[in-house]
């Protein structure tokens, strides 16, 4: 299963937007394309948050996806039907893309697994751009192993993408089965401060002490500028969108507005009835954000502070082999529940900064908490060094075998 902002040449790509809806990809996108040639079969391509705006799912012009846990709460976003798929036995693995967690929310939520590359290692060629300093495709499956697969086959260096990593790839299922034991993890304090529901903090604290029980050192750390990383993700994704998304004009393809009177109406009325709400906030925060007389106190101010957010991260890699805490901090809420609210961002809090430094982690399922008479499951989050994806994969794939 592929999500639909992946272009696949001959199929539909519409990015779960009115203005895409009838578009046709001209082309297969790198990720495709490599797939293609070791013999990958497609089952079809899946819903997801408009644009890839979204954390629940909720967001897409066709409606939610549905958890397969409990029909009446979120998947998570915005890879939802991805994780779902897979999750509901639909497919073996799915294709995501995670711009500020949009590939481990949805797998926290959906009890899957779901691997976020460093930024680079993957071609975003043929990949609709949201933010193009942060996306980032990355596969949902249902094993650590299958993850190290389809990475071996999907990373590389592409010449259609200037920001891809030219260099030598490992084997990333070559050292799975190596034990864990002598290495450094660091659990930042600030993952578990207020807002982490409870019985999400037990188990993340019972899949510490379980890594310990294998023979890692585990020592609490501080990462002090995470507090900061909400809002500078949210001014640079929305600017970044803002920047993207202004191609969408009713002009050069996609949906027009075939009543208008002007050219300027043609834009207007085109972007009003194509693009979603969430999509227009997002655009209109990242027009004012890039506007002259605030793009220093809001942009250029978030990617200085992005920048000491990578530091904190490059401060704490210098000792310790991976980070660990919870990937959301909650189970998977009602649909609504959360609405336009400030909540919907918040849940971002624990991915989002990965995004921000561009470093690779990985959701894995780490047990289930009962809300309302529902099991529902929580993911556990390990990040590590850049393109360091064989140590999270085989600390990943260590913690799932103890498990079973």
């Amino acid at each position: 299963m592929i999500k639909d902002n992946i272009l696949i040449e001959g199929e539909k790509c519409t990015a779960a937007s009115k203005i895409l809806e009838n578009y046709i990809a001209p082309y297969d996108a790198t990720v495709i394309s490599n797939l293609k040639q070791a013999g990958a079969v497609f089952l079809g391509k899946t819903n997801l948050d408009e644009f890839a705006m979204g954390a629940t799912g909720e967001n897409s012009a066709f409606g939610p996806a549905l958890n397969p846990h409990d029909h009446t709460r979120a998947a998570g976003g915005s890879s939802s039907g991805s994780a779902a798929a897979v999750a509901a036995d639909l497919a073996v693995y799915a294709l995501g893309s995670d711009t500020g967690g949009s590939i481990r929310a949805p797998s926290a939520w959906c009890g899957v697994v779901g691997l976020k590359p460093t930024y680079g290692l993957v071609s975003r060629h043929g990949l609709i751009a949201m933010a193009s300093s942060l996306d980032q495709i990355g596969p949902i499956t249902k094993t650590v192993e299958d993850a190290a697969i389809v990475l071996n086959t999907i990373a590389g260096y592409d010449p259609m993408d200037s920001t891809s990593h030219n260099g030598e790839l490992p084997d990333y299922t070559a050292n799975l089965n190596k034990p864990v034991k002598g290495l450094k993890i660091a659990v930042p304090k600030e993952f578990f401060s207020k807002g982490l529901d409870g019985q999400v903090n037990n188990l993340t604290q019972a899949a510490i002490a379980k890594l310990e029980s294998l023979g890692a050192h585990i020592d609490q750390v501080s990462l002090p500028m995470i507090n900061f990383a909400i809002a500078t993700y949210y001014i640079i994704v929305s600017s970044e969108v803002s920047a993207n998304l202004a191609r969408y004009d009713g002009i050069r393809y996609g949906r027009s507005a075939n009543k208008a009177k002007s050219l300027l109406d043609a834009y207007l009325e085109t972007r009003a009835e194509g693009l979603g709400a969430e999509v227009k906030r997002r655009i209109m925060l990242g027009t004012y954000a890039l506007s002259a007389g605030y793009y220093d106190a809001y942009y250029l101010k978030a990617q200085k502070v992005r920048a000491l957010i990578k530091r904190d991260f490059e401060n704490i890699f210098e000792k310790y082999d991976v980070i660990v805490g919870p990937t959301m901090p909650y189970a998977a809420p009602k649909l609504g529940e959360l609405g336009d609210s400030l909540s919907a961002y918040l849940a971002d809090i624990y991915t989002a900064p990965v995004n921000l430094a561009g470093l690779p982690a990985i959701s894995v399922p780490c047990g289930q908490v009962e809300v309302d008479g529902s099991k529902l499951p929580v993911g556990f989050q390990i990040i590590g060094k850049h393109f360091d994806e064989a140590r999270i994969l085989q600390v990943a794939h260590n913690f799932e075998k103890s498990r079973q």
